[in-house]
């Protein structure tokens, strides 16, 4: 029995195909092409929305946006493999109408658009929010940190720069000084010394020397910490993020399926202070005055959470354990019960702890709490303090940080809706979206290039929660 046999090459066919045929109706880039289509791309910012009269005719930016959103849809970022697809693959013929533009000019409408990306994926959060895609009543705020295009290398902190500088200084000392001895035996006991050597090496190390001066020089007259000589935005990331030098994304997700309402892309290494402006902004995505927020212990800043109350944010962020106390084994200050009748702290062995010395802290007023007399007789006292008596601090507006500790208390289970809600954006777009590293440097550029992805995944929920013709629908509706 014969096998199927295809359709032979050059045979040419009196009623062609149409490429229309190959993409079904729940194909997803007829929703792509359904969503740019309904755009006010020029209100988003798009460059040359409006064709010049005169000079070559050139790509509609809703075309390459298309081109754009279907790739980072497909796990497919860079500009030349875009190239490569436009060309061999039927859903972007499809889509491009088979235009067939090359890398240059995609790379080059995804950097000149950058800022007009991040409103592209705010219309479809507002999309999402008409679908009643979005709870809109707990968000799960976190970071992760993003490689950038700088090799840890080329970065160079204000400690490491003075640290080679005193090194290079220490050799040089010693290079000389071999140097000098080296020509006072050549003139004793005649013959050549390696003089010629030590002064290349001599050279060398004032070369470097002085480059890593300049670097020193420029911290000292921008204010900043570091700096990186591929990317300058980038930023040394905290060690236990395994990555070296890169960048901070932010994620406000909607617990309800998972989505992201908000990101934001930051060179900041730590996030502290990053929770209200992030949930702010989603909330004005959201169309809502009061939400809730729950982040992680690297959110916990008192400022950050009285400017939280302030904003209509009720915030569940979980104390830290640290402190001077902590470090040394003695009893955390969480021990100490505080009676807000009384002001004054109860201590693990029943003492009474009352307010004795003021101070300040960052403009907040510092209260500390002591009393010399229980201290001394208390039994507990080994394990509480290794000076002669306790304090314990609060500050003047510590009320918020215990009104969150109460909430936290009676839902102990929204630390776990926070993990597997925000882990899963983040999971899937380093697995699943293999983005473990930015293409583009530059803060500007980063931001536009994450928005395209976080478009990308939010488009990619919202098709497994209520398919491509649910989202046609919404659009025509």
């Amino acid at each position: 029995m014969a096998h199927l046999s295809g359709t032979d090459r050059s045979q040419l066919l009196l009623l062609p195909e149409a490429v229309d045929d190959y993409v079904g109706p729940d194909n997803p880039v007829r929703f792509i092409e359904a969503f740019v289509n309904g755009l006010d791309l020029a209100a988003a910012g798009f460059e040359r929305v409006a064709a010049k009269e005169t000079g070559r005719p050139g790509f509609d930016p809703a075309d390459m946006l298309k081109l754009y959103i279907y790739g980072y849809v497909n796990r497919v970022r860079s500009s030349r493999r875009l190239e490569v697809e436009a060309h061999r693959n039927i859903e972007a013929i499809w889509l491009l109408r088979n235009l067939k533009p090359d890398f240059r000019t995609i790379a080059a409408f995804r950097r000149v658009n950058r800022s007009a990306f991040r409103k592209v994926f705010r219309e479809f959060v507002i999309l999402c929010r008409q679908l009643d895609l979005f709870g809109r009543e707990l968000l799960a705020v976190d970071g992760t940190r993003i490689k950038a295009v700088n090799n840890k290398d080329r970065n160079f902190t204000r400690a490491a720069l003075s640290k080679f500088i005193r090194e290079a200084d220490d050799k040089l000392a010693d290079y000389m000084k071999r140097l000098d001895d080296g020509d006072a035996e050549e003139e004793r006991v005649g013959g050549n010394s390696d003089g010629g050597k030590l002064a290349e090496k001599i050279a060398a190390i004032r070369d470097k020397r002085a480059r890593h001066k300049a670097l020193l020089e420029e911290l000292d007259r921008t204010g900043e910490d570091q700096i990186s000589l591929t990317d300058p935005d980038a930023r040394a990331m905290a060690r236990m993020t395994k990555v070296g030098v890169g960048y901070n994304v932010q994620l406000a997700v909607d617990t309800m399926h998972k989505m992201i309402a908000e990101q934001e892309v930051c060179n900041q290494v730590i996030d502290l202070g990053l929770l209200t402006p992030t949930v702010e902004a989603a909330m004005e995505t959201l169309g809502v005055e009061r939400i809730e927020a729950v982040a992680d212990r690297g959110y916990f800043k008192i400022e950050d959470i009285e400017a939280c109350e302030a904003a209509g944010i009720t915030a569940y962020v979980p104390r830290p354990i640290r402190g001077l106390a902590v470090r040394e084994g003695y009893f955390a200050k969480e021990l100490f019960r505080y009676d807000p009748d009384k002001d004054v702290y109860v201590c693990p062995s029943g003492a009474t702890l009352y307010p004795r010395y003021e101070g300040k802290v960052r403009d907040n007023r510092k209260i500390e709490y002591c009393d010399r007399a229980a201290c001394k007789e208390c039994a507990l006292k080994p394990r509480c303090t290794g000076n002669t008596y306790r304090r314990v601090s609060r500050l003047e507006n510590e009320a918020i940080l215990d009104r969150m500790a109460a909430r936290l208390d009676a839902r102990p289970d929204i630390l776990d809706r926070r993990r597997e809600s925000v882990e899963h954006p983040f999971g899937t777009i380093k697995q699943w979206m293999n983005q473990g590293a930015f293409l583009m440097r530059g803060l500007d550029n980063v931001r536009g290039e994450f928005s395209l992805t976080a478009l990308a995944y939010n488009i990619k929920r919202a098709i497994t929660l209520i398919g491509v013709q649910g989202l046609i629908a919404a659009l025509r509706a």
